[in-house]
């Protein structure tokens, strides 16, 4: 059994990649693997590359984020995803909410 810690970090971590999902597109567009990677990196968890993928398309089928197919030099095509206007209003949202929140433990 987890301990209320574990549970309320999983809450703020995994169950809620898409606000780090969009922090990231925030400033750069990405590919899925990248996300993953980057997400690991930066913020010190590893989301299941099946969730990543679960997240990115629920977020771009409701507007928040874009695809946008880009050819390099070398291989095919990739798919890199973008962060829209709506996406950076949501993103606000959650940063003012987390604002509030840590108001609490003063």
């Amino acid at each position: 059994m987890r301990t209320p810690f574990e549970r309320f970090e999983k809450s703020l971590t995994r169950d809620n990649l898409w606000i780090y999902i969009l922090t990231l597109l925030k400033r750069e567009a990405l590919y899925p693997y990248q996300i993953n990677e980057k997400v690991e990196e930066k913020f010190k968890f590893k989301p299941g590359n099946m969730t990543a993928y679960l997240v990115i398309n629920k977020l771009k089928s409701k507007g928040y984020i874009v695809a946008e197919r880009v050819a390099k030099d070398k291989g095919p095509k990739k798919t890199y995803y973008k962060i829209t206007d709506k996406g950076r209003k949501e993103l606000k949202r959650a940063k003012m909410f987390y604002k509030k929140l840590s108001y609490i433990f003063r």
